[in-house]
């Protein structure tokens, strides 16, 4: 027969109610008293009741995620490492995908706002004025997307873009492409500015194509423009198109890096396979880091509210954000640029 919170507070020699704040409000109740009751909870193999928790303290201990595709590989290590944060912190993540539609994800914000404490909104394709109204509803935290007064964690991906120029330029290429991403990308823009800021620093051309979908498919469809814009070095807007590129190259007879080098950005685990020079970005961190960010602005709001604040009040309204560092991983797809054509 399982334990139960009278097990637990007869065990313990406190009140039932001082059992219920350990597990609810923790900060309520004396550090050694504390320490006692959950030690013996453990050893008696209690768990609280969470449907029951959230009634009394008006709080799930569940967090929504969401992602624009989760079959890119770019979102499991972030989801499986927000996960991993969200049980040290003891609770539970509901993960959904967009599919790289901004309405799917306003419909989905809104469907989890009743179910979660809040919610980690990854490379969203919404409108920043879309995203601070649901802001107003939910505690919200978004992933590589900057929006005021919104909490964000961002990858300094404008950084990586800069390095990724140099590179090719240090190798002696002038004539460059930027292989564009979606249209409402965060990402794209940054990378788009910091790349022709970049080139044009470096005295180097730099032609912007697409934007293409950000898949393998879309980078192998984009070749025949590549090859028209005669750039002898390429930076695409993420992995799976440059990857796309290079098979898609590879099959129209051009030699990477011999006539075409190609650069990604993200470092997913098939860019060391086919040995793509990539950008990393720490996605991992970045899960981690929003799960915290979440939980801290989720506890600002209910100190906010207070007993004489209603529920329906606006939530507590942030601009932090923290930015992770990118670093340019040079492999076998980048090369010094061919000979001048005569």
């Amino acid at each position: 027969m399982a334990a139960t919170i009278r097990d637990v507070a007869r065990a313990c020699g406190v009140h039932v109610s001082t059992v219920s704040r350990t597990f609810s409000a923790p900060n309520l109740v004396n550090p050694e008293t504390r320490v006692r009751v959950l030690a013996t909870a453990e050893h008696l193999g209690y768990r609280p009741n969470r449907a029951a928790r959230a009634l009394i303290t008006g709080r799930t201990t569940n967090l929504g995620l969401i992602v624009a595709d989760i079959a890119n590989p770019y979102f499991p290590p972030m989801i499986k490492a927000a996960q991993s944060q969200a049980r040290l912190r003891d609770h539970h993540v509901f993960i959904a995908d967009t599919d790289e539609d901004p309405a799917v994800e306003e419909e989905l914000v809104r469907a989890l706002a009743t179910e979660v404490d809040g919610i980690v909104l990854c490379s969203p394709r919404m409108a920043n004025s879309a995203i601070e109204l649901l802001a107003r509803e939910v505690p919200l935290v978004v992933v590589n997307r900057a929006v005021a007064g919104v909490p964000a964690v961002v990858m300094d991906v404008a950084h990586g873009a800069r390095q990724a120029v140099d590179h090719l330029a240090d190798l002696g290429h002038r004539t460059l492409a930027y292989l564009g991403g979606p249209r409402g990308s965060w990402t794209n823009r940054e990378i788009r500015r910091a790349a022709v800021a970049a080139a044009r620093n470096r005295g180097v051309s730099l032609t912007v194509l697409g934007p293409v979908p950000p898949t393998e498919v879309g980078g192998a469809k984009a070749a025949e423009h590549v090859r028209r814009s005669e750039a002898t070095g390429v930076l695409a807007y993420n992995d799976l198109t440059a990857i796309g590129l290079l098979e898609a190259l590879t099959t129209l007879g051009v030699d990477v890096p011999g006539e075409v080098s190609v650069v990604g950005i993200d470092d997913i685990p098939l860019a060391s396979l086919v040995k793509l020079t990539t950008v990393a970005t720490p996605t991992a961190a970045a899960g981690r880091t929003a799960v915290d960010m979440l939980l801290q602005l989720d506890a600002h709001d209910r100190l906010g509210r207070g007993p004489g604040r209603s529920s329906a009040t606006p939530h507590h309204r942030t601009s932090a954000q923290m930015i992770l560092p990118t670093t340019l991983i040079p492999r076998l797809s980048t090369g010094p640029a061919p000979a001048p054509r005569p």
